[in-house]
């Protein structure tokens, strides 16, 4: 029998957990056909000798909702192996929405996830009202991976009660009809509901988003509606009490966001507590989170790296002051120019000495100036500014010079330790891969993180041997989506499909780019050891590179 890619010799690692055998895979009409010693021939013949083949990865914590308009490639996630993305995270979403609210909607998005807002009215259609036409409006734009959605708190606590949605609780009937609203979205292909309980979220005029102040008897009565329908309930921000409470009402999936710095119920521990070892924040951490789980369905996801802003004299500046506010103002070209002028250096490192600068040093690490960033560097800017006998300003110049302006600073507001990160992971409740894709496009790049997940926490570490380290981006997150059909190298599943080179997978240093409508900033990550990636069954990129291809779909929930 002929099948459309017959992928030889590849040792395969299923997603299930279970460790790697050898064989081949034959894809078919947008599935997997066969598995084992495949006997017919493929239209293309894929060599995956000393290669890997795995299921594509999911990417349960994105942003993607707006630069699906602009950018159908959907990078940086594409070049990291990832088939599947989920958005509508966090509470924002672009639907329901009336004409007259689409520039609010806009606006929240730029405001809470740094998203430009003219990009996002300009790059998508906004033909929609509902939550089902809005995935029908994004179902003509043709992306080169799937795309699983939420129906987001903010929009449809904004839809029902307007103004008075920032800040006051919903009244009976507004409730009913939030709850209606949410049913709704998901019976026409949503996959569940999220929202967002951090104050420091939000809109345009100051205000904490809809939906940071809500009841939680708000939440209770939507996640009525959503775990019936076995749907998803994603939050940000939200304590212990209140994701209990949203898991006893759905009685279905929970997904939030995990950090280490505040981990229990009133419980806060730094890392770097003094005489509190890093490994013991971690375990501690962990400890809570199965205790919060017990035999509910919730699930954690943090970040597999520091991360919480990037740096550096291409990008966001360190400091503030005159000289540096001027710097600010300049390209790329200028300001290395400037940096290079000893009295305009001078007095930079004059302000910066003067002036609070804009970021702790101690928590500031270089990234290298490597082909690879190093995101395992233990010396800090100031300490590494110490050891020279210098400013830290002074090394910030220094090694911006030195890179002809390329140096990045990575600042670990989060899972500042490597150390702590790993005893997190070894909870069963807990996914590495809040890679935020899409969002803080100017501030952060943590969209890479399956390349890492598989260079460090396997490869250099061995952390997670290499069944477990694949079935964290593959089965195990589909699951926590609700897809059926993805996630595994099993006959019949739908055949999104990596092929990758072990040896040489790592994300590439971060660069800033200006390709945005309007030009607008973003930082992107590119990536090496990514042989082939296919999606539905058809070759999407190629050596490092796109085919041209964009075989995507809108994942409706109860739609296989």
């Amino acid at each position: 029998m002929n099948h459309d890619i017959v992928i030889r010799g590849g040792t395969l690692v299923d997603g299930s957990g279970a460790g790697p055998a050898s064989g081949d895979l034959a894809i078919s009409a947008g599935r997997i056909a066969a598995i084992g010693d495949v006997s017919g021939k493929g239209t293309l013949e894929i060599d995956a000798r000393d290669r890997l083949v795995t299921p594509g990865f999911v990417d349960i914590h994105t942003h993607l909702d707006a630069q699906m308009g602009w950018d159908p490639d959907m990078t940086p996630v594409s070049w990291h192996g990832v088939t599947t993305a989920l958005i509508g995270n966090c509470g924002m979403t672009f639907a329901p929405c009336r004409p007259e609210d689409q520039e609010l909607l806009a606006g929240m998005m730029e405001t809470v996830e740094d998203i430009p807002k003219e990009a996002i009215l300009s790059g998508l259609a906004w033909d929609w009202e509902h939550y089902g036409e809005y995935l029908a409006s994004i179902e003509k734009l043709g992306t080169a991976v799937n795309v699983a959605g939420m129906v987001g708190h903010a929009a449809v606590r904004y839809y029902v009660m307007g103004e008075r949605s920032f800040a006051e609780d919903a009244t009976p009937d507004e409730l009913e009809q939030m709850a209606a609203i949410v049913g709704r979205s998901v019976d026409d292909g949503a996959w569940g509901f999220s929202t967002n309980r951090f104050a420091p979220h939000r809109a345009p005029d100051g205000r904490s988003i809809p939906g940071t102040f809500a009841q939680v008897s708000e939440l209770e009565r939507i996640a009525a509606e959503v775990g019936p329908r076995n749907g998803l309930m994603q939050a940000v921000g939200a304590d212990f009490d209140v994701l209990r409470a949203i898991a006893d009402a759905a009685r279905s999936r929970v997904l939030f966001s995990y950090a280490l710095e505040i981990y229990d119920d009133g419980d806060t521990l730094e890392m770097g507590t003094a005489g509190v070892p890093d490994e013991d924040v971690g375990r501690r951490a962990a400890a809570s989170l199965d205790s919060l789980c017990g035999d509910r369905d919730i699930t954690a996801i943090a970040h597999v790296r520091g991360s919480g802003f990037v740096l550096g004299l291409q990008s966001n500046l360190p400091a503030t002051g005159e000289t540096w506010s001027r710097l600010a103002s300049l390209d790329l070209p200028a300001r290395l120019a400037a940096i290079k002028d000893a009295d305009t250096a001078a007095k930079l490192i004059m302000e910066a000495r003067d002036n609070a600068g804009r970021i702790d040093v101690e928590r500031c690490f270089f990234m290298g100036a490597g082909e690879t960033p190093d995101y395992v560097n233990e010396t800090s800017l100031a300490a590494q500014a110490a050891a020279a006998g210098e400013h830290w300003a002074e090394t910030f110049l220094r090694l911006s010079r030195e890179t002809q302006g390329r140096a990045l600073f990575n600042y670990r507001m989060f899972a500042g330790s490597l150390d702590a990160q790993a005893r997190l992971f070894e909870s069963d409740h807990l996914y590495p891969g809040l890679g935020d894709a899409g969002a803080h496009v100017s501030q952060i790049m943590d969209a890479g993180w399956p390349s890492f997940m598989l260079s460090h926490w396997h490869r250099e570490t061995g952390f997670y041997n290499l069944g477990r380290v694949i079935e964290r981006m593959t089965a195990g997150p589909a699951r926590v989506v609700g897809l059926i059909d993805r996630g595994l190298l099993r006959e019949g599943m739908a055949a999104d499909v990596n092929v990758i080179d072990l040896d040489r997978v790592a994300e590439l240093q971060p660069r800033l780019v200006h390709d945005f409508p309007g030009g607008a900033p973003r930082y992107v990550q590119e990536a090496r050891g990514f042989d082939a990636t296919i999606v539905n069954g058809r070759l999407s990129r190629q050596g490092g590179e796109p085919t041209g291809e964009r075989a995507g779909r809108v994942l409706r929930k109860g739609a296989s």
